[in-house]
Parts: C-alpha cells; structure tokens; sequence
C-alpha cells in the first residue's frame, strides 16, 4: 500500500531550528494536511500576508506526520485537493512560537512547534478575552 504524501508548512525548513506549523483550536493543536501543494503554498502566502514569518511548504508521509500528532497530542486535518474547502488562517497568532523564542513576539493563535518536542502550556485566555474572540468570530458569520 502506498502512504499518499501530503505538504504540510515547515518554518526555518531543512535547519536545526525546524518547525511545524499548526493551528490552536481551544486546547488543543492542529497540523494541516494539504493534498496540494498549490494549496499550501496559497496558504503559506496567506500567513506572509497577516506578517507571519515564511513557511515552506515540505512534502512529508501522511501516516508520519498522523504519529507525529498522536505522539505530540495534536489533531490533524487532511485538506483535499480541489475541494469547495476555502482554508483560512485566522487572523490572531500565539504570543510566542518555540522556534522564534529571542525574535518578537507576536499577538496570534496560530503557533508552530519543532517536529522532535512538546508543546509548552501556554496559558489560558481570560474572560474578556475569549469574549471579545467570540464577538470577531460571530462578526464574521
């Protein structure tokens, strides 16, 4: 059986600094698993635009990056190619990336991880703060 592959979005790619980019929904992390490379690298081009740093998208065994997640405690998503599935990234980031722990913070919730460690806990959002999330996100339906 052949393992399809799949482009996920890797910072500071092929370095020792290497890092995956994901996505936090709650508590929990999210790799996106593009069948395209097309779509990542629309997707890619989308983080430059909100002044996220360049990832590269790298092709990679879908079953590894499946372990990858379930060893890390992260979700994953496979986004099919040619799909009606319009992904966007959202428009707040996490404080602060592992990999880019000395370059300035930056106020998002997107957040990337190396391949090879844990997360860190980051802490949890006060009220005010979900609530105003909340309000943008049902601004946006």
């Amino acid at each position: 059986m052949i393992t399809p592959r799949v482009f996920v979005l890797i910072f500071n790619a092929r370095t020792e600094n290497e890092g995956i980019h994901t996505i936090r929904e709650g508590a929990r992390n999210k790799i996106l698993m593009f069948e395209s490379e097309d779509d990542a690298t629309r997707f890619a081009l989308m983080l430059e635009a909100q002044d996220f740093p360049s990832p590269t998208p790298e092709p990679m065994d879908a079953e590894e990056i499946k372990e990858f997640c379930e060893s890390a405690g992260y979700e994953w998503e496979i986004i099919p190619e040619n799909s009606n599935l319009v992904v966007t990234p959202p428009e707040l980031n996490v404080e602060e990336t592992d990999w880019q722990a000395d370059a300035q913070k930056e106020d998002t919730i997107e957040d990337t991880f190396p391949l090879n460690q844990q997360p860190v806990k980051e802490p949890e959002l006060s009220d005010s703060e979900l609530e105003k999330i909340r309000r943008k996100l049902e601004g946006l339906l």
